[in-house]
């Protein structure tokens, strides 16, 4: 198993073993980078208050998230191109994912299909998040094959109008390698990510050609109406935005700025996390991404009213190390981290976290 003293240890060690092209696209944000920075930043201006005295000698790290029960708070983001860490891609994810008892989200631009990610993860819950198409009828089709394979939920992200302005896969670039299929398409979207985009990067080029910049809130109506699954909305900040998610039926909103790649010096969402929940009001869960690494980032986000986190990058520095195991040793880890948090926090459980455990920042 992958010996982690942390999960910021692993970038570094990841880095050795990547092409630094395929580093430089999952380590990398937007612009000047500010919001990728700002995103681990902002956690650390947050302090946790702890009470004692609380018999914490057992505690209960499980809870559930729109219904499903999870063994602990934390899920796995979707995330694009696994196949970029390792030979067995999203399969390898969603199985370490699903033996640790939680959920995987798996990407619409995954180098698996979702049929063959829903294999891997057996009976264990997993969502699919949806980029809607500029043809409607691809975008049906994949909510279609998602309600079919399994998939309990579904995740519209909706902050990528376009692709956000990477500098360092403009720099490099930036081609899928070309033993790598887009899972989920045709030959002819795969062919699309190896030869596009010029000289520039061809992701861009494949958002720009082929995603629907003129999304509105009217869509989320569409997507419940063709779906059987609830819809989740990913990529809200402001909270006016998540109230308008939930009136037009969203399940859940999560809280992100797609980890720093698309606008830069827009806000870490832990920065506009409690205004969100308040927002919200209670009327549906909210969720939070975003430079989490740390069990206290896990606790921290709980007391501030996040039913869950979602970890992303260090679950694929994870796999570059060590396949299905490394993913495994991450989502471990960071339990083990959250766990004793709890316990020195004063918190026997999940539900014990709350405001009062985090000072005002």
């Amino acid at each position: 198993m992958l010996d982690i003293l942390n999960l910021d240890s692993l970038e570094a060690r990841a880095r050795e073993r990547l092409d630094p092209k395929l580093f430089d696209y999952i380590a990398g944000g937007a612009a000047d980078e500010w919001t990728l920075d700002e995103n681990r930043t902002a956690w650390s201006r947050l302090q946790i208050l702890p009470r004692m005295m609380r018999g914490v000698g057992t505690r209960s790290l499980a809870t559930t998230v729109l219904g499903t029960p999870v063994s602990f708070p934390v899920l796995v983001p979707p995330m694009a191109f696994h196949g970029l860490c390792h030979a067995d891609a999203e399969t390898a994810t969603a199985r370490g994912t699903a033996d640790e008892g939680t959920i995987f989200c798996a990407s619409t631009v995954s180098n698996r299909s979702m049929e063959a990610i829903a294999q891997a993860s057996g009976s264990a819950p997993r969502w699919f998040q949806l980029y809607v198409y500029r043809d409607r009828g691809i975008t049906r089709e994949l909510v279609e094959r998602a309600a079919a394979a399994g998939y309990s939920a579904l995740c519209l992200t909706v902050d990528t109008p376009y692709g956000g302005h990477r500098e360092r896969d403009r720099r490099n670039s930036l081609r899928m390698p070309a033993h790598l299929e887009l899972g989920n398409f045709p030959q002819s979207h795969t062919d699309a990510h190896h030869h596009g985009g010029g000289s520039g990067s061809s992701l861009s080029a494949y958002i720009h050609s082929m995603w629907d910049p003129n999304l509105t809130w009217h869509d989320v109506d569409w997507l419940r109406s063709i779906s059987p699954m609830p819809v989740i909305v990913k990529g809200i900040l402001a909270p006016d935005d998540a109230v308008k998610s939930l009136d037009h039926g969203a399940a859940a909103v999560i809280v992100s700025n797609h980890g720093g790649r698309q606008l830069d010096t827009a806000p870490a969402a832990i920065t506009t996390l409690r205004a969100v929940v308040d927002a919200v009001d209670g009327r549906a869960e909210v969720l939070i991404d975003g430079g989490v690494r740390r069990g206290t980032d896990v606790f921290k986000a709980l007391a501030l009213g996040a039913r869950a986190v979602l970890v992303g990058r260090p679950v694929l520095w994870g796999l570059t190390l060590d396949g299905l195991d490394g993913v495994r040793a991450v989502l471990q880890h960071i339990r083990g981290e959250l766990d004793l948090a709890m316990a020195l926090s004063g918190c026997a459980t999940v539900n014990d976290i709350t405001r009062e455990f985090v000072l005002p920042s």
